[in-house]
């Protein structure tokens, strides 16, 4: 059996990077800062995608595709935009590759240079809507709710499975209106969708909140988020929502003749999670012996390990174990009965384990003598002799008790640590400690900067259920309506 993971507590980086190896979510490829996600993580992900795509489409939006590359000139329609991701971007020059006359393999061929360079997407506001331009004519082809599913790349420096790769999977909606407070409903619609997403499937509590300024996304004139915290303290973004304004549109000329037979740019929004929230998910809810998986979201919800010697003991199970195997699957239940004979039961309760698989049945002769099987709860480890009659309803509703009781635990962490601090010193100390600080700011992007200078800490959202209250700011001592949340983040 494989060592023991790393203790959270004494190396919270290494036991995720080392959990999400372990437990076949993802590794490194030989491209640097980019990873290859392995089946049973592409099976968490696709729940996801489907989870999402579902609501996508009962808010009615629909799938395209857009181009993997954007001319250069693109970029630059769309001053901050550019700004904001110009040290990201990777720049396709040539289109050919040749031998290389002086024996050095293979180089790039000088005279296929592209008369314009590509960039690889880092995000598609450009190209989409260099699109929408011609797409868009009338008010009668608004709203244009589109969404699609790609990869894009950002050349990270830093990296770290999920978390941040230079390539990674995401979902980007970009969408078209006939008015502001259409489009700024959109927005806030979509931040909904994906706060109802990390509670309901994830079991991950989010606070949803506006971006400052210096966190706003580049070409937006507000960016929406979900901000959640993972068991070291820190936080992690989990989504974003953009209320894009007329930028876009006016930077690609996109306008529509309206009802008062009048031209007028179009409002737009963005959207977008990716692969970041696998990060989030495992962070969020797992301990030193592995995942712990929100059944919702668990490609393996439920397996059965039948403890056997021989053929004919297996076969005396398979007879009891079988109509059960169909009988949640009728219900939706995805059900593994391992009877491989390679491994012991032991070692194949560790490997679930380790997999995060909500619930494990075992049973073995004596049990089928006794009318009994063993339920076993990842979430929190206990164990339970149950009747076998009536054990499909147990499964099912055993689930659903998981699901909330990984919430709940998650929702109660936070709670114990988040703090509010009234005062410089008291910010300085607990911030070390992690958690989030609920403080006062003075609304300047002068102090929010020299906060993060001095504690590494950044205002991870304002709160959109923040109370008027008067107070003073934290480091500046300067006038404040209300409080944000800073936090240390990934």
């Amino acid at each position: 059996m494989s060592k023991s993971l790393p203790s959270r507590s004494e190396n919270y980086s290494e036991w995720y990077n080392e959990l999400v190896k372990r437990a076949d979510l993802a590794e490194n490829s030989a491209v640097r800062g980019c990873m290859v996600i392995k089946p049973y993580g592409f099976s968490i992900w696709e729940k996801m995608q489907r989870a999402l795509d579902d609501m996508f489409k009962e808010t009615s939006h629909t799938n395209a595709y857009f181009p993997l590359f954007i001319p250069k000139s693109y970029l630059s329609k769309e001053a901050s935009h550019v700004e904001g991701f110009a040290k990201e971007c990777a720049v396709v020059t040539h289109y050919r590759l040749k031998n290389d006359p002086n024996g050095g393999g293979v180089i790039v061929d000088p005279e296929a240079k592209l008369e314009e360079e590509l960039i690889v997407r880092p995000t598609s506001e450009t190209v989409i809507w260099s699109t929408y331009k011609n797409w868009i004519q009338s008010y009668r082809d608004l709203p244009l709710l589109i969404n699609q599913w790609a990869n894009v790349v950002r050349w990270e420096m830093r990296t770290r499975l999920f978390l941040r790769t230079a390539e990674f999977l995401w979902q980007e909606g970009h969408t078209a209106h006939s008015s502001k407070q259409e489009a700024i409903e959109e927005t806030e619609q979509m931040l909904e969708v994906y706060a109802n997403f990390a509670e309901n499937f994830m079991a991950v509590p989010v606070i949803k909140g506006i971006k400052t300024a210096n966190e706003r996304f580049a070409g937006a004139e507000e960016t929406y988020c979900i901000e959640a915290m993972m068991q070291d303290g820190k936080a992690l973004q989990a989504g974003t929502s953009h209320f894009l304004g007329q930028n876009f549109a006016k930077a690609f000329d996109v306008k529509f003749l309206n009802k008062e037979n009048q031209q007028e740019f179009v409002w737009g929004t963005s959207w977008g999670v990716s692969t970041r929230l696998m990060g989030a998910l495992i962070m969020a809810h797992s301990d030193d012996q592995g995942l712990v998986l929100p059944p919702k979201l668990a490609p393996i919800q439920v397996v059965i390990v039948p403890i056997f010697k021989g053929e004919e003991q297996l076969n005396n199970i398979k007879s009891k174990i079988d109509p059960i195997v169909k009988e949640l699957r009728s219900k939706g239940v995805s059900v593994k009965f391992d009877t491989t004979d390679n491994q012991s039961p032991g070692f194949k309760f560790a490997e679930y384990e380790l997999k995060g698989v909500p619930i494990r049945l075992a049973i073995g002769n004596r049990d089928i003598e006794n009318g009994t099987i063993e339920l076993a709860r990842r979430d929190t480890k206990s164990k339970q002799s149950m009747p076998f009659e009536g054990i499909v309803d147990s499964v099912v509703n055993t689930l659903d008790e998981i699901q909330h009781a990984i919430y709940q635990k998650a929702l109660d962490f936070r709670t114990e640590n988040t703090h509010q601090v009234n005062t410089w010193e008291e910010f300085q100390i607990q911030i070390e400690k992690g958690g989030f600080i609920s403080a006062h700011w003075d609304g300047t992007s002068e102090t929010e900067e020299q906060i993060k200078e001095l504690t590494k800490a950044t205002i991870r959202c304002i709160p959109l259920d923040a109370k008027e209250e008067v107070g003073t700011c934290v480091y500046s001592g300067k006038p404040s309506g209300r409080r944000v949340i800073f936090a240390r983040a990934y």
